[in-house]
């Protein structure tokens, strides 16, 4: 027994002497590679779903109006109406995306004149060609340019005593625009989208070529909710 404590204790000395000898253990030393501006590690891109193309749909509320209207006695105030269509949004390079819609947008103003009031009511395809920049996750700035084509006109005359309906939809092959639009975007969830925007014509128009309505140019701002599919 006491032969075995002392081999034992022998091998234990033998062993602590060989470590000592070896000095400290070292580790390999980690190496941090550095991306460049712009991309994010892979572990990022299967979480963030930015980086998928994305189709949607949206919808929501217009509160449109005009301006640029040079009649003393042609003073237009806002009418509501609505849009809705599809979404696209096709990534470039982070933050900024492609976002092209194709809608259907109802526009107009309301106009008191001596004769009594006046409502017209358009309504367009719009397609936005927007630029989309993320500027935190969950919080996106949109601008670019908007092709606007008429298809429809109602206008309505009211004197307090009839009122009179009139459609339109002759002389519309030339009535398309170019408008600007801006807006921002907040991510609800990861598939809904609140939208806030404004858009104004870049040219001036003249609802149904009638002389005694001026010039002038839409402006819409919209409210509205999106929601995509990857």
């Amino acid at each position: 027994m006491k032969k075995l404590l002392f081999l034992a204790l022998a091998l234990f000395t033998i062993a602590g002497s060989v470590q000592a000898q070896d000095g400290p253990r070292r580790y390999p030393r980690r190496v941090v590679r550095r991306l460049p501006p712009g991309q994010r590690p892979q572990r990022y891109r299967q979480v963030d779903d930015w980086y998928k193309p994305k189709v949607g749909i949206a919808g929501g509320l217009n509160i449109s109006n005009t301006v640029d209207a040079y009649n003393a006695d042609f003073s237009t105030s806002s009418i509501a109406g609505a849009h809705v269509g599809l979404t696209f949004e096709v990534p470039i390079a982070y933050p900024l995306s492609f976002a092209p819609e194709f809608l259907f947008s109802q526009k107009g103003y309301k106009a008191q004149t001596p004769d009594g009031t006046f409502r017209q009511r358009t309504n367009f395809i719009d397609i936005p060609l927007l630029a989309k920049f993320r500027v935190t996750r969950g919080f996106n700035f949109v601008v670019g340019p908007q092709l606007t084509f008429q298809t429809s006109t109602r206008n309505t005359y009211d004197d307090g005593f009839s009122t009179i309906y009139k459609d339109n939809y002759d002389g519309l092959r030339d009535k398309s625009y170019i408008s600007g639009l801006v807006g921002v975007g907040f991510d609800l969830n990861r598939n809904t989208e609140l939208r806030f925007r404004y858009a104004l014509d870049f040219n001036q128009n003249r609802g149904d070529y009638n002389s005694s309505l001026p010039d002038y140019r839409n402006q819409v701002f919209q409210i509205g909710i999106g929601f995509k599919f990857q």
